[in-house]
């Protein structure tokens, strides 16, 4: 990774400040839409990061809780409990797999199935929420998705 600084940068003192950092207005609007989701999700009772599990059995179907993680980019000890607390809500079951102790099988119930009708509502008052269109809103996905790859390619390169 190269460390040099672009002939077209502001002076250091502009590139200290706390208005050009991309990494903030990340957080910012992260958090952001983080408030309008707890609004939205209150009343199917989940949270945030619980929608996202939710979001991928829907999609998935059983799956179990590693590749869960590697999907939503959590660790084990962010997961656990979220998988805990959403098991003892009566939305999802976990299960040892009998092909490989080693592996929990996390599968939706008839009430986390079911929840999938209720929350449909969620990504269309999400989308109306942001003010974007379809087509800057598909813009801001692929160039959010570029920027994660390019980072995570780059935090490879960086010594441990």
């Amino acid at each position: 990774m190269t460390t040099e600084v672009p002939r077209t940068c502001a002076p250091d003192e502009e590139w200290l400040r706390l208005d050009r950092q991309i990494c903030f207005a990340l957080q910012a609007a992260s958090r952001a839409f983080t408030g309008v989701y707890r609004g939205l999700l209150k009343d199917l009772g989940l949270t945030y990061p619980q929608y996202l599990v939710m979001l991928v059995l829907w999609e998935d179907g059983e799956t179990p809780v590693k590749r869960l993680g590697e999907r939503l980019r959590l660790d084990s000890g962010t997961l656990s409990p979220l998988l805990k607390r959403l098991e003892a809500a009566g939305l999802v079951a976990r299960e040892r797999s009998a092909r490989d102790e080693r592996s929990v099988q996390v599968r939706l119930t008839g009430a986390g199935a079911a929840l999938r009708e209720r929350a449909a509502l969620v990504p269309h008052r999400i989308a109306t929420a942001t003010g974007l269109d379809a087509e800057e809103a598909a813009d801001l996905h692929l160039r959010l998705t570029r920027l994660t790859d390019a980072l995570d390619a780059a935090a490879r390169d960086l010594p441990d």
